[in-house]
């Protein structure tokens, strides 16, 4: 009865997710908040604000907290949190007095934007918060044997960051961490019908664009799209059809620029774990590993087996629930 609640957080750019020790995962929203301009106040979190993303009045904006994988507007998160937690205790059925909170932080994150993580969430009234680096999280997620003195690869590709480390022993051997993640394919998106068609489109637009006819640098059969934006020349609606081809160009830089992370931290990695590697492979988690062909695609590129996690979307949140029981070993191999 009055054992605290224990919750795990994933903070992510693009959604928020909050597991529960005995409920598994209550909460999975985005993480965007829309606001009245004029008195600051919270009008609506998670899907609600979502729908409203570029179909706001004037004194109303739709907003993302969380820019990169860390705070980026310190009251905005430590309210969207707020309000997410009653959430959940409301559909728990149970108050959420002093629980105690792992979040997950990205590695390359510096000392200051993990503080403002720990404030955040010590502001809604958690009485301990452990901050795990994502990576670890995810891997614990995905189900791989973090604490054993084997590699475990994982590339963690998510709305504003995308990491890959290799975690061994329960703590991370190499890493590197990268800002550019699912937010930016959705920009290069963007960008590349504004250049060669002339037509403005929106952030949600790109995104279907990504997730109906995004894919890696593989052959496929050429898919076609119809979108609608707004002609930069007459300022009028205008229709355009897309194929994958042209989709695929626009998605390399982004896509180029997580595999030169991947070799990166592959380079750097102990010989002796590098046999294991080629044994266990790879394990991607996040959203981007969604995307069509991604798996075939980084398997050509380094020759190392990849596997895509059962639910690469929850990875994170599951792993930092699941951090609650391993949190003593982790810390262990912290200090």
């Amino acid at each position: 009865m009055f054992a605290n609640a224990e919750i795990g957080i994933d903070l992510g750019t693009a959604n928020l997710l909050i597991y529960s020790k005995n409920k598994g995962i209550v909460f999975n929203e985005p993480s965007v908040v829309a606001i009245d301009t004029r008195t600051r106040k919270v009008l609506a979190v998670g899907n609600e604000a979502k729908e409203m993303i570029g179909k706001t009045p004037a004194n109303i904006t739709s907003i993302r907290p969380l820019k990169d994988g860390v705070i980026a507007d310190y009251e905005v998160t430590s309210q969207m949190l707020n309000v997410m937690l009653k959430k959940v205790s409301k559909r728990l059925g149970m108050s959420m007095r002093k629980p105690n909170v792992i979040v997950c932080a990205p590695t390359g994150s510096t000392s200051v934007e993990r503080r403002a993580i720990d404030n955040a969430i010590k502001d809604y009234g958690a009485k301990q918060v452990h901050i795990i680096e994502e990576p670890v999280a995810a891997a614990v997620g995905a189900g791989l044997p973090v604490d054993e003195p084997v590699s475990n690869v994982v590339v963690d590709i998510g709305g504003g960051t995308s990491e890959v480390a290799i975690i061994s022993f329960g703590g991370v051997v190499s890493a590197n961490s990268i800002r550019t993640g699912g937010d930016h394919m959705d920009l290069a998106i963007i960008q590349h019908v504004r250049k060669n068609y002339n037509v403005l489109i929106g952030e949600r637009t790109a995104e279907n664009i990504k997730m109906e006819i995004g894919y890696a640098l593989i052959d496929h059969d050429t898919l076609q799209m119809e979108i609608r934006g707004r002609d930069l020349v007459t300022g009028l609606p205008k229709t355009v059809t897309l194929n994958s081809k042209e989709i695929q160009e626009a998605l390399r830089e982004p896509l180029e620029s997580i595999l030169e992370a991947v070799r990166s931290t592959l380079e750097n990695c102990p010989p002796e774990l590098s046999g294991d590697i080629v044994d266990h492979g790879i394990m991607l988690t996040g959203g981007g590993a969604l995307l069509k062909g991604m798996k075939e695609w980084l398997q050509g590129e380094i020759d190392v087996p990849v596997h895509v996690a059962e639910n690469p979307l929850e990875c994170v949140a599951i792993g930092t629930g699941k951090s609650l029981y391993l949190i003593h070993k982790l810390q262990k191999a912290a200090k």
